[in-house]
Parts: C-alpha cells; structure tokens; sequence
C-alpha cells in the first residue's frame, strides 16, 4: 500500500465550490482506497492506495470522479507520504527556529515546468516576497499576507502552464506528520 495525499484546489473557499469532507472521503473509500481521511475544509485527504500508480494520473482519476460525483471541475494534485515530507525539508526559506511559519507556503505543481518557462519565471521580482522553485514544488515566502502577494496560484499557473494549488506551512507541517 503506498500512503499519498491529494489536495484539491479551491474548494469550500468564500461558500463555493462546496464539498462536504465527509462525502469526499466516502468517494475516495468507494474508489477502493483504504485509511482515507481528511484534514480541515480545503480539500486535504490522507489515503492508501492498494495499486501502484503514477501520481499525475492518480490525480486525473480522481479529478473525473470528483467531476463525476459532485459535478464540479477541481484540480487534483498527489504526493505520496514520501514526496511530501522530502518537499517539506526541502523548504530553501526555513532558517532554523527564529523562522517565521506564518509567511511561508508551498505551492505543488501537478508536474515539472518546461526549462523554457523556468528560465522564464526567473525574471519576475517580486521582492520583498521570494520564491524557489524545487522539482514539482514553488516555496514561497511573503513579507505580508498570502492574499496580498502577487506569487499566487495563477501567478505561477500562468507563468508555468502547469496546475497548482498552495497550502501555507502549517498545514505542510502538519500533513508531513
């Protein structure tokens, strides 16, 4: 069984795009995966996939299910338990305890960015907000709030042409557990 999270984009934000955790926990164990919850309203399920698949696929699967069941077209994005504690040690913005969590997110992007729109990306600035981008993962770090920043979802979904979807650090923390 490989253990994996997938998290949804912007669901249960502002009373849109409402799914229920409890019924999308019952599609996933309808689905056939076994151990599955759910952490907070944002589209966040643990789960133990009893076959060996790859995770852009994974998340195409569920994408139509959920498209399927709720009627409604969410991005899906998949990590396996490993993937996920790797990207959340890999945080190039963690400096030791004095770092401020409450600034830091991770941006998960569904797949690797051409080198093309890399190369590109690494011409916007903007500074006092960073970011890095590591493999499949866009760590950012705001001077200020989240909401105010320019480097969001659509920032580097534009830029990158890729899915994505940000969860800030201490739900990172927290799935990592």
């Amino acid at each position: 069984m490989i253990q994996s999270i997938a998290i949804l984009r912007a669901i249960n934000v502002g009373g849109k795009r409402k799914i229920l955790m409890a019924d999308l926990k019952e599609m996933f164990v309808k689905m056939g995966f076994k151990d599955v919850s759910t952490y907070i309203q944002s589209g966040n399920v643990m789960f133990s996939n009893p076959t060996k698949e790859d995770n852009i696929a994974l998340g195409d699967r569920l994408e139509k299910a959920i498209l399927e069941r709720f009627k409604l077209d969410v991005p899906v994005i998949v990590r396996t338990k490993e993937e996920w504690q790797l990207a959340a040690r890999e945080n190039p913005f963690l400096q030791g305890e004095n770092t401020d969590i409450e600034r830091l997110h991770l941006t998960f992007l569904k797949e690797i960015p051409t080198q093309e729109r890399l190369d590109k990306i690494k011409e916007f600035d903007f500074s006092p907000d960073k970011f890095s981008i590591i493999g499949t993962h866009a760590y950012v770090f705001c001077s200020g709030k989240y909401s105010d920043s320019k480097l969001s979802n659509q920032f580097f979904e534009s830029k990158l042409k890729v899915s994505a979807t940000t969860r800030n650090w201490k739900t990172v923390e927290k799935l990592a557990e």
